[in-house]
């Protein structure tokens, strides 16, 4: 697990400043894990890449940050010899989608839902990584775009896309591959780390929890769970994941409800018993607690709202 942190220590540098963008790109590996025949992860600096080779072209999900580009193509290159032909954004974040540009300069279809082609079109501010991304260039956008569903056929298996309510974004989605019983669930699913959870653009902790609840069913035991970030899990890693969402953000609302301040819930400690295995360097239990919550908060906010 401590390489998996490793790596998004790294995406945390990245995010916060461009400082060690070069640097940082240069120090890091891409490995190479199979999990099918022809099916493959790929772990770099960013998120999770799921590449899937065969007689149609490669297919990959998600294309990490900038400076690994060229790093993931040689990676790709040792599974197959094909070009990347589609690529598919789980959601628009800039370590799932800093490859689009490469790839899609290259000829590379890229498909994602609604929302994403939205947010990368225009500049977004993060009030949780105090920065502005400014909007993306047009090679680097969606020219596929879907609202709720989409399934793909290629290179013998179908793909099913789902939109998700708001919930790490306003505009992720998950692919479940039907014949190999595999599933790629994005951001939404954060395996032994605490979560990025974006309330700038549309996410909240209750949307988590609610868009894990509506995968369950369509998940099962023997299922291969690729997560956005950290090691392939399955249906009871991402139930483990569930449960400390839940937990925590329970316990901030307990507090929330009472009239205590973010500094009072802080001194609580509401993930205590967490902390141990999912806080890492860039998500220590003080900036998640904070995250949660302003979630809980901003719930509250839109509850109280009149409703015309």
């Amino acid at each position: 697990m401590q390489c998996f942190k490793y790596s998004c220590a790294l995406l945390a540098l990245l995010v916060c400043g461009t400082v060690a963008h070069a640097q940082s790109a240069d120090d890091v590996a891409v490995k190479v894990i199979p999990v099918t025949d022809n099916i493959h992860v790929l772990m770099g600096m960013g998120g999770n890449i799921g590449v899937i080779s065969g007689k149609d072209g490669t297919f990959i999900i998600d294309d990490d940050m900038p400076p690994l580009a060229e790093k993931i193509e040689a990676a790709i290159a040792t599974i197959s010899n094909d070009p990347v032909k589609m690529v598919f954004n789980t959601h628009w974040h800039f370590d799932h989608t800093g490859g689009n540009k490469h790839f899609g300069e290259k000829g590379a279809q890229i498909i994602a839902h609604d929302n994403v082609r939205m947010r990368m079109s225009t500049k977004q501010s993060s009030a949780l990584f105090n920065n502005e991304t400014p909007a993306s260039p047009d090679a680097a956008l969606p020219v596929v775009t879907f609202d709720n569903t989409l399934t793909l056929h290629l290179n013998g298996h179908t793909i099913k896309a789902m939109h998700l309510p708001p919930a790490h974004t306003d505009g992720d989605a998950i692919l479940i591959f039907v014949e190999a019983n595999i599933a790629h669930l994005g951001d939404l699913f954060f395996n032994g780390m605490y979560p990025v959870v974006d309330i700038s653009a549309g996410g909240s902790v209750q949307g988590m929890i609610a868009a894990i609840d509506a995968m369950l069913p369509m998940l099962n035991a023997d299922m291969e769970l690729i997560p956005g970030h950290g090691p392939v899990s399955d249906i009871e890693g991402l139930k483990e994941f569930r449960l400390m969402l839940a937990t925590v953000h329970s316990r901030v609302k307990a507090l929330v409800e009472e009239g205590k301040t973010v500094e009072e819930v802080l001194k609580l400690r509401p993930s205590y018993n967490f902390d141990e295995k999912w806080a890492w360097d860039f998500m220590p239990p003080e900036r998640w607690v904070k995250i949660v919550y302003d979630s809980v908060s901003a719930e509250a906010a839109a509850e109280n709202q009149p409703c015309c």
